[in-house]
């Protein structure tokens, strides 16, 4: 079956409930010490639901998303969103770009038209990319309710079908960070011949590595970062890759909880310097909880975290991925590993330390992120 349009369309009565919802929020206490030291900060949420229930404007956003040119067709059992947007000049290449959690196809509203058309700021037309981002299967617009669940590995064969069997590209490129990142290295290990090159700003080295005795300053470094990331902050994962059942009552159940939970990755995970909206206006955080909201995909969008805790990773020990690669060091990534690590597993071709940024790199830095990956892709058109 061909794609069929699609377009952003919520119920008024969606958006009526969730003001009413926002109307009677049960607020927490906020602990002693510091504002956000156990999580995300009472304050700032009321802050935040206040202007939500009384200021944000979804449709405004929703028109947004509807500049896009969106699609749905039927992959691997599923109907799986996109946005597929044509590249302006001579020879545009085909790129997927995929997203990871808590975010969705909302990261990519800004470094859209930098990519699919360059000359429009001031890039050359030759660097144009013609651009396919779905929203994760189980994730915003490619969900249903009770649909199946899937790994990574999973939405690697779903997005190599899409692009090739639907879509019919013989030939990409791809892109991502976060899960987006571990879906296009599985695409490069599994389906080589497909890809012209791939470019990640998250690498998917497996973090339960035996460190060397001797360690380099670099690897040292690594450790101690790694090291501190596992104690303090995967809290998350734990809680959704075992029980992932429970923990989506509450969020599909309060918009505030929900907003909580991925707002609180939003200041952790990226370049503010602890002020959220430094990156990030309350218009951009919102319309990203809101996909999760009015979709009811939240419990789905845990899925890949079960799969890795319960699933081999999604690259074989000892498997190297040939096809060129270029990473973008992002200074406040969540995880850095060594270049010398990273080689043992990718065909690395360029690495590139950048000089702001973080996990969210689309939205942080889109013109460099931009900038990078016309820079690397160039050669492989």
């Amino acid at each position: 079956m061909p794609p069929r349009p699609f377009r952003v369309e919520v119920p008024e009565a969606t958006l009526a409930d969730l003001r009413e919802r926002l109307g009677r929020a049960r607020w927490p206490d906020q602990a002693p010490g510091a504002e956000w030291a156990f999580g995300t900060s009472l304050a700032y949420m009321k802050e935040l639901v206040a202007y939500w229930k009384d200021r944000y404007d979804w449709r405004a956003h929703e028109a947004r998303l509807n500049t896009f040119r969106q699609f749905t067709a039927p992959v691997a059992g599923i109907d799986v969103h996109f946005i597929h947007e044509e590249g302006r000049g001579p020879n545009p290449l085909p790129l997927l770009l995929s997203h990871g959690w808590p975010g969705s196809v909302w990261e990519f509203h800004k470094i859209l038209p930098l990519l699919t058309d360059p000359a429009r700021f001031g890039g050359d037309p030759a660097d144009a990319f013609t651009v396919i981002a779905p929203s994760l299967p189980g994730y915003g617009f490619s969900f249903t309710p009770g649909q199946p669940r899937f790994g990574i590995a999973e939405m690697a064969d779903a997005f190599a079908s899409l692009m090739t069997d639907t879509l019919g590209y013989r030939r990409f490129a791809a892109q991502g960070g976060d899960w987006g990142g571990f879906i296009t290295s599985r695409l490069g290990a599994a389906y080589p011949e497909r890809l012209a090159a791939i470019h990640v700003n998250l690498l998917s080295l497996r973090r339960d590595i035996k460190p060397p005795a001797q360690p380099s300053p670099e690897e040292k470094q690594y450790l101690d970062d790694l090291g501190r990331w596992q104690r303090e902050e995967t809290g998350y994962q734990w809680i959704q890759g075992t029980r992932p059942q429970t923990l989506a009552f509450g969020l599909s159940d309060s918009p505030v909880g929900l907003a909580a939970w991925i707002v609180e990755k939003f200041r952790t995970w990226s370049d503010c310097g602890g002020d959220v909206e430094r990156r990030f206006t309350k218009d951009e955080l919102l319309t990203n909880v809101m996909i999760y909201w009015v979709t009811g995909s939240i419990n789905a969008s845990f899925w890949p975290y079960y799969a890795r805790f319960h699933s081999p990773w999604p690259i074989a020990d000892g498997q190297r991925i040939e096809v060129p690669t270029g990473y973008a060091a992002f200074p406040k990534e969540i995880v850095r590993p060594p270049r010398s690590w990273a080689e043992r597993m990718y065909n690395i071709c360029r690495w590139t330390v950048m000089p702001a940024g973080g996990h969210f790199a689309a939205m942080e830095e889109p013109a460099a992120l931009a900038h990078e990956l016309r820079a690397f892709f160039r050669e492989y058109r």
